[in-house]
């Protein structure tokens, strides 16, 4: 097949191309050339902004791409320019959205009441509270105020001349991870911190991930599949860890030492708020795409979370990246209790 991807140069997108390249597969990826990325020799390029794709159409029509796999649809703008393009160019395009459209993570933001049962199937209720990031002072990933996976999906799946496949993402973490996800855990045991403190309802806390390569992988199966026209499926690990389990087998693989101590809201200092319901948890049922696309993990968790360990220790990020469990206490205030504990 000859396979388009929109974007495609950092943290997913080179995993997808390999695995397509690895399949047979021929691969030409748009973007603006900025960003530099390791692709197999076999890849072709075209390098342009996708708020100009329209002005390359005629390329595309000479290219004339089986599937588009759109990485960066982050507005409906964004879907329905693609879509606008490629009608009548490409038979198929497969967009990457987010468990983030599901309701129960605007019950996890506090903009939605009424905690959502778990795991979250391809049809549970999505979000009436629209744009998650709008009135956040630090937008994930650096995300536009209009950034709406909600509304990039109904775009890409009510085009009858174009069929459309979905894929809802995990928070997804490995080489390259932009939010270093794991990071601060790591920092601690790598200071040889004698203890991690989480808050109660944190460590018992369940959501959904995904290790890069795994996802990658069925990013590539559901732009190959037929199957896959006019379907959404979610990809995540079979078996979802709460936030202790995952420290702890983290620590089991770095020989950390130290105990993780959990405590009650009440025990932690007076100033200390978690913005953050975790009465909601947030995780999904990833069979659909299990059966019907024969999708299983090609790298198990423990060496998903050993090439994880390795990247981070080699390309540790500076502090101001590391702002990816808010909900851990600063290391004075952690000897502290530690001490009073004692």
């Amino acid at each position: 097949m000859n396979i388009l991807l929109i974007g495609g140069t950092n943290f997913i997108g080179p995993s997808v191309i390999r695995h397509l390249i690895n399949m047979g597969h021929d691969v030409t990826v748009f973007h603006r050339g900025k960003t530099k990325a390791e692709f197999p020799d076999a890849v072709n390029h075209i390098f342009g902004d996708r708020s100009n794709l329209k002005s390359f159409k005629s390329e595309f029509e000479k290219l004339s791409p089986t599937v588009v796999v759109d990485m960066i649809a982050y507005t409906e703008e964004d879907a329905t320019t693609t879509m606008n393009t490629f009608k009548g160019i490409a038979q198929r395009v497969v967009t990457i959205s987010s468990i983030d459209v599901y309701r129960a993570y605007g019950v996890i933001l506090g903009r939605e009441s009424d905690v959502v049962s778990v795991p979250l199937t391809e049809d549970s209720p999505l979000r009436s509270s629209y744009y998650p990031f709008r009135d956040m002072p630090q937008r994930p990933l650096n995300a536009p105020t209009d950034y709406e996976k909600i509304f990039v999906e109904k775009v890409v799946m009510s085009e009858p001349e174009l069929p459309g496949t979905i894929i809802r993402l995990p928070m997804v973490y490995g080489y390259k991870d932009p939010l270093n996800r794991f990071q601060p855990y790591l920092q601690r045991m790598d200071d040889k911190r004698p203890a991690i403190i989480l808050e109660e309802s944190i460590a018992k806390w369940r959501g959904s991930y995904g290790y890069v390569e795994n996802i990658g992988f069925a990013i590539a199966l559901a732009a190959t599949n037929e199957k896959a026209k006019g379907r959404i499926y979610h990809v995540a690990e079979e078996k979802t860890l709460s936030e202790s389990d995952r420290i702890t087998k983290i620590a089991e693989l770095v020989g950390w030492e130290g105990n993780l101590i959990f405590l009650s809201q009440k025990e932690l200092p007076a100033d200390w708020k978690l913005m953050l319901n975790t009465q909601q948890e947030w995780f999904v049922d990833s069979t659909r795409i299990r059966q019907e696309l024969g999708y299983q993990e090609i790298v198990p968790l423990n060496e998903a979370l050993y090439e994880t360990v390795k990247y981070l220790r080699q390309h540790s990020p500076i502090p101001s990246q590391n702002n990816s469990a808010p909900w851990l206490l600063e290391y004075k205030t952690e000897d502290e209790i530690c001490m009073a504990l004692s």
